[in-house]
């Protein structure tokens, strides 16, 4: 008896080691079992500000020297937002701002973040820089070749989005898309092609009779 027991006691453990190497084995299996990635592009966003000694009359020409240098460091780019706090609202300032942005190609917005108080006699300048990443990639999770839901890996998407997030100029047209501020270019384009197509054919009064002599 004391055998037998023995004997199925070892058996019973040697099925719960085979049973739990199997549940193991089947640790990571893929679970998405829809056609899109979990691992999407994230838009985060960061104020940077810089404060101004300024009047009524705009803001001195040290002042201005500042605020450039600050551009250069902080490297303004194409898809920063740029806006202006002045409590005075004074066109000089404004104006001087601007053309110190128009350098970097940049053109000052109307919507300004909220930043905090900014008292007279100080000018706020705001940069919003916005990034896009993707969380948790690469994802090497999946530690089986088992695969009975037919999902997809958890690596899926990773590749194609982190690109997609580190190639994009603007990350927020990730939210969304740009705006049709190519009206002009796209109705002068359509112009010229109107009035090439509206043109009256040339041979459609008939051809000049022309002969060899001279008149």
């Amino acid at each position: 008896m004391k055998h037998a027991s023995s004997s199925l006691a070892r058996r019973g453990a040697m099925a719960a080691l085979a049973l739990g190497l199997a549940l193991s084995g089947c640790a990571g299996m893929p679970t998405n079992r829809s056609m899109y990635s979990v691992h999407e592009p994230v838009v985060e966003k960061a104020n940077y500000t810089f404060d101004l000694s300024s009047n009524e009359a705009g803001i001195s020409y040290p002042e201005q020297q500042r605020l450039a240098g600050w551009f250069e460091a902080i490297g303004l780019r194409y898809g920063d937002k740029l806006a202006i706090e002045d409590p005075l609202q004074s066109p000089g300032t404004r104006a001087a701002i601007e053309a110190l942005a128009s350098k970097y190609g940049m053109m000052v917005g109307e919507d300004v973040p909220v930043t905090g108080p900014v008292l007279a006699g100080t000018t706020r300048v705001v940069v919003t820089r916005s990034k896009a990443v993707v969380h948790g990639c690469p994802n090497w999770s999946a530690h089986s070749d088992a695969n009975f839901v037919n999902g997809l890996s958890p690596n899926f998407g990773c590749g194609v989005n982190s690109n997609l997030a580190a190639m994009v100029a603007d990350p927020d047209h990730l939210i969304k898309g740009d705006d049709a501020t190519g009206n002009t270019t796209i109705m002068s384009s359509n112009k010229a092609i109107g009035t090439f197509r509206d043109q009256v054919p040339t041979g459609a009064n008939g051809v000049k009779a022309v002969g060899s002599k001279g008149n």
